[in-house]
């Protein structure tokens, strides 16, 4: 078995050390005896998302993704077709705000990619802090860190989870992140996955799953580290 990953423009969106993202998704399937390999995409490639099981869109700043908005124009159609076909993607801050119609910021609007159905728009200050969050999707909290202006509405989709210490999507709803198909859109970095190995083998597993038409059961790692911090995180913050 073997899975590609592609990594979409790392010389303009990795803010928040998104290539922690990349080694996490690499380890965890080497460990387990799954071929893997990433593709980078810098802004002038030709990205041929069929040969992709997972993209990953990183954070940036406005600037950045200021840069890459006449390029996401230019993939828009590819990029639709390789999500409605149910291709895995992980959407991280700036790459969760780009899956959406728009971002307006003060500087101007960033035309998104129309993805899901959301948009963002930047509020008075900055929400920043440590973040927990219980999802439906695992007994496991998810745990990161946010610090982004916007604030994004999901609409009828479905969040990543509920705020359970934090502020979410907007700082007020108590939701943060969106699910779509096999996209998950999320403002939690620092980076996210090597603090959540639940959720980086639910990507996993579920590009095999597209790949090769089965479900694949997944060896068990060993987590009790990552299970440890977890908790720490959890008793920390959540009261």
């Amino acid at each position: 078995m073997k899975i590609t990953i592609g990594h979409l423009y790392p010389d303009l969106l990795n803010l928040y050390g998104d290539r922690g993202n990349i080694q996490c998704l690499m380890k965890r399937c080497q460990w387990r005896g799954i071929q893997a390999e990433t593709i980078a995409y810098e802004l002038n490639d030709t990205i041929d998302f069929s040969r992709l099981d997972i993209v990953l869109l990183g954070g940036g700043s406005d600037r950045e993704q200021m840069l890459v908005c006449e390029k996401l124009k230019e993939i828009q159609k590819d990029f639709k077709e390789y999500v409605e076909n149910d291709g895995v993607v992980i959407a991280i801050c700036g790459g969760y705000q780009l899956l959406g119609s728009y971002y307006k910021t003060d500087q101007g609007t960033i035309q998104g990619l129309e993805l899901v159905d959301l948009y963002t728009e930047q509020g008075e200050g900055r929400l920043i802090d440590n973040i927990v969050l219980k999802s439906d999707l695992f007994d496991m909290p998810i745990v990161g860190f946010e610090n982004h202006g916007g604030r994004t509405c999901i609409k009828n989709n479905k969040p990543l989870g509920k705020v359970l210490y934090g502020s979410g999507n907007d700082g007020k709803t108590g939701y943060e992140g969106v699910m779509y198909k096999n996209v998950i859109g999320t403002y939690l970095h620092g980076p996210l996955l090597p603090k959540n190995p639940q959720l980086a083998d639910l990507l996993i597993a579920r590009a095999l799953k597209k790949k090769y038409g089965k479900d694949v059961a997944l060896a068990p790692l060993d987590d009790s580290q990552e299970m440890e911090a977890n908790a720490y995180i959890c008793h920390r913050f959540v009261k």
